[in-house]
């Protein structure tokens, strides 16, 4: 019996870019065991020294092996905390006698193949046992199947396929014309019945009835369906329904929590800024930040001048709204002075995600544009920097991921939507219509 138990469970070979992604991983693996190459440990001597996300994570998963393993050798089994429920975990080395050899069938001197050795070494010292590489990189998988080694995405934090599509805004159509008309005349009912089953704390509604139709919104806190009109921010305009929602949720003092997904062109970045432009006399600062991801392989380093001139070309995109936003009035406007003065005053920055590690975040509203970027850890650690009086705003585009190891199911943004939808705090837009350019809709539309 107890070996037939052994038997049943499995054991997953983890690499080096699950636990830079989660730290916490090698816990979320139910009864089965755990296999670290010992390679892995090599690539994390290298990550350890730094302040961005991945070394802290690097930090964190070896300060819990050295936790686990007091007073024992990490060659053998070692259990997990959490009793029967859990595994156990061991370092495994390369075995240079398998029968098959990674490193001389795709080549030496690569740790890849070194940790598809660890795993073939797994499956010949565990026989009667299913032996899984678990990794965050693809072509690590596609490389591990051809040997014949099951492989597989990391799943904790990411979310099932058919909650990729959650848009925060619902049409309801043949709705009762007398609940449209008590919502022209009074701005409100308490009549919920035009919603059917469809209730959702600060969630959007359209409906429509023949040639009538009215946009609408839950509010959790007075529980009725509150009509929404069209307002201007900062010299911005809605141009559509979407916007017109992404601006009441942006502008609700209640809502302290706002996603606003869409693909390039929908105005997520610049209703965000205009929104807090506006809400400017409410909060100390105004903070926008925006994950480095260097594309093309050219990391920062490669690029001339200080600090400040390597980063600035990241944060262009933020800089070009703020300057539409700025040509929206004259030198002499108030408004063209406000900004200005909250620029010279420091009330209003633009800096890269990483400047704002450690921080309380009070009296601020936080703007965090391109978050598909962002691990679900990642996401969480921003939001529990949150102090009073604080806003969040999340934009980015969950199809459009410049890191190689997060998917539209597994980013953070993905995950935050999906976790807190229907909360009384939070509240997601999804903008689909572009409002940039006809060209710009036309290669969304068609390349």
């Amino acid at each position: 019996m107890a070996k037939s138990k052994t038997s049943s469970k499995k054991i997953f070979v983890l690499d080096t870019s699950v636990i830079l992604h989660d730290h916490n991983s090698i816990n979320s693996f139910a009864e089965h065991d755990v296999a670290i190459p010992i390679t892995v440990l090599e690539e994390l001597d290298n990550f350890k020294i730094g302040n961005d996300t991945k070394n802290f994570s690097c930090r964190e998963f070896i300060r819990i092996l050295d936790k686990l393993s007091k007073n024992q050798t990490l060659l053998d089994w070692v259990p997990l905390n959490g009793g029967d429920k859990k595994g156990k975990f061991k370092i495994v080395l390369q075995n240079d006698d398998t029968a098959l050899d990674a490193e001389k069938i795709f080549g030496r001197n690569k740790n890849d193949h070194k940790i598809l050795n660890a795993a073939l070494t797994m499956q010949e010292q565990e026989p009667g046992r299913k032996v899984i590489l678990v990794s965050k990189d693809i072509n690590l998988r596609l490389k591990a199947k051809s040997l014949n080694i099951q492989a597989e995405d990391y799943e904790t934090g990411k979310i099932k396929q058919e909650n990729t599509f959650y848009s925060g805004q619902i049409t309801i159509e043949d709705a009762d014309p007398n609940i449209i008309q008590e919502i022209y005349k009074d701005n409100k009912t308490s009549d919920l019945s035009v919603l059917k089953d469809k209730v959702v704390d600060n969630g959007f509604y359209i409906l429509k009835n023949a040639k009538n139709s009215i946009l609408g919104y839950y509010n959790p806190i007075s529980q009725m369906l509150e009509r929404v009109e069209k307002q201007y921010i900062f010299g911005i305009k809605p141009k559509n329904a979407e916007q017109t929602f992404a601006m009441h949720a942006l502008m609700n003092p209640n809502i302290k929590l706002v996603t606003l997904q869409g693909v390039a062109g929908t105005g997520k970045t610049l209703l965000a800024l205009a929104s807090a432009l506006e809400q400017n006399n409410q909060y100390h600062q105004i903070i926008l930040a925006r994950p480095i991801v260097p594309l093309s392989n050219r990391d920062i380093g490669f690029l001339p001048g200080s600090a400040e001139d390597k980063i600035n070309p990241y944060m262009q995109p933020l800089f070009d709204n703020l300057s539409f936003i700025k040509s929206q009035f004259g030198v002499n406007e108030k408004k063209a002075k406000k900004i200005q003065e909250l620029e010279e005053e420091g009330r209003l920055k633009i800096t890269p995600l990483a400047f704002i590690r450690g921080r309380s975040l009070s009296n601020v509203i936080f703007i965090v544009d391109e978050a598909q970027n962002l691990t679900p850890h990642e996401v969480k650690t921003i939001i529990t920097r949150a102090g009073e009086n604080t806003k969040i705003i999340f934009t980015g585009d969950v199809h459009q991921i410049d890191t190689p190891y997060l998917d539209d199911q597994s980013n953070g943004m993905s995950y935050l939507i999906d976790r807190l939808k229907g909360e009384e705090l939070f509240a997601h837009v999804l903008l689909e219509k572009g409002e940039r350019s006809e060209l710009a809709n036309l290669a969304n539309d068609l390349l």
